[in-house]
């Protein structure tokens, strides 16, 4: 009898242990390293199964039932001066039905940084990153996480070759060495390593064991300074995605692309929104029929593009790039593509047209996705660009909305959520879709 009382009173703390663990929300941010208490019991999160590949879509690895992703991009969540700001914008994802986030995992060198030199890493920060995920299982939210930049902007290409040629190696001022120079090679897998084997300091859970994690993507948008290193990029996309996989089969991978087609097939040079983006190394098909790499990436930006254009002629323009992408996601590569970023200006007077008028860019890919979803098709989901939450203005770009803050942007994009999840009864429960079937 005495050891039944002391049985149940054991079960009595590991539940109320269990409770504080998963209600309690850090509010303060010392500079890098995130707050709240830390029980890193792998068995006390979440139930959540791993996003998997067949074929051309997605599926719940768990139940096979079709996966088609409605998502977005904070790019800033490793970085916010407090992680109460990545947890609110995690939790307001949730609420508009939104399932996939995509962010940084990564901050090469600077102030702040989460690998300060090569093989170096702030612990302080690497915990917000724990904390990302962690929120991120927390809110059944799963995550893109992107490894390194093709922009300057957080260290990127050209924080790793500054890193070679200080430690002597020869290295051209060229950031293309990123692509073929082996120390720098060493530097990223090192990078990687690190990352895919970190075990998370709130769940007690690897990265590499981690369902909340959607994919790794190798780059954000990889690009070349000449032309003449394409096939340098193409043979760091075969490198790194196979090592990758090397370290983690329970993760899908991706390139990182914008999608525009290289000079090897004419016939898709006038699908590019210039001439210009042919010239910049990256080619939409051969890039992403890479054999570990399980799924096709896209960005799409007609008012950056495109900046003379009409709205109508931007509409005609989207149009066509999606259809194009579509099609030889689904008949060349027989992979699921994923526009992975989607952005039109925020701004109510950008050529005349209100906010309302321009969410036609978003629904247009958003229409297109759902014909795609029904057919089970490639067309595997789209994710704007990008969300914020108030307090994060500094992280902002001429795309970025506060989505409460833009009542035709909300409704659309709920909208969007709320139809993907009827098709094969597959979502977040503690959604409210009050829409028409």
């Amino acid at each position: 009898m005495r050891l039944e009382r002391r049985l149940y009173s054991l079960l009595g703390l590991l539940l109320l242990l269990a409770v504080v663990y998963l209600t309690w929300f850090p509010t303060t941010h010392d500079g890098a390293a995130s707050g709240g208490l830390k029980l890193p019991v792998p068995w006390l999160q979440p139930r959540m199964s791993f996003a998997a590949r067949d074929a051309t879509h997605f599926v719940d690895a768990a139940t096979g039932s079709p996966l088609y992703v409605n998502g977005w991009n904070s790019y800033w969540l490793l970085s916010a001066r407090s992680p109460a700001l990545a947890a609110e914008m995690l939790r307001r994802g949730r609420r508009m039905g939104l399932s996939v986030c995509r962010t940084w995992a990564f901050s090469d060198g600077g102030p702040g940084a989460l690998q300060i030199s090569p093989g170096r890493f702030s612990e302080a920060v690497f915990q917000v990153l724990d904390y990302v995920i962690y929120e991120a299982r927390r809110n059944h939210i799963r995550l893109i996480l992107c490894l390194v930049n093709n922009l300057d902007n957080f260290g990127g290409k050209a924080q790793y070759v500054q890193w070679a040629q200080a430690a002597g190696a020869n290295v051209t001022n060229s950031t293309d060495s990123f692509y073929s120079h082996p120390t720098i090679k060493r530097y990223y897998k090192d990078y990687v390593k690190a990352i895919l084997t970190r075990r998370n300091s709130y769940s007690g859970i690897r990265y590499s064991d981690e369902p909340a994690i959607f994919a790794w993507e190798l780059m954000n948008e990889p690009r070349c300074v000449s032309n003449s290193s394409g096939p340098y990029l193409q043979a760091w996309i075969a490198e790194m995605a196979a090592y990758v996989k090397s370290l983690d089969t329970n993760h899908l991978v991706t390139v990182g692309t914008e999608g525009f087609y290289g000079p090897g097939i004419a016939e898709r040079l006038g699908v590019n929104p210039g001439e210009w983006a042919a010239s910049l190394c990256s080619d939409f098909i051969q890039n992403s029929a890479v054999e570990h790499i399980d799924f096709a990436s896209v960005h799409a930006y007609p008012d950056s593009w495109l900046p003379r254009a009409s709205l109508e002629e931007k509409v005609r323009y989207l149009s066509n790039w999606v259809d194009s992408h579509l099609n030889d996601s689904e008949q060349i590569l027989k992979k699921p593509v994923l526009f992975t970023e989607v952005g039109y200006l925020q701004h109510s007077d950008a050529n005349s047209n209100s906010t309302a008028d321009r969410d036609i860019i978003l629904r247009i890919v958003y229409d297109k996705i759902y014909d795609s979803a029904r057919k089970l098709q490639a067309g595997s989901g789209a994710l704007i660009w990008q969300l914020m939450v108030e307090g994060t203005h500094m992280y902002g770009d001429n795309f970025s909305v506060v989505a409460r803050d833009r009542p035709s942007t909300y409704s659309l994009i709920t909208k969007q959520s709320c139809r993907l999840q009827r098709l094969y009864g597959k979502g977040d429960p503690g959604l409210q879709c009050s829409i028409p079937p």
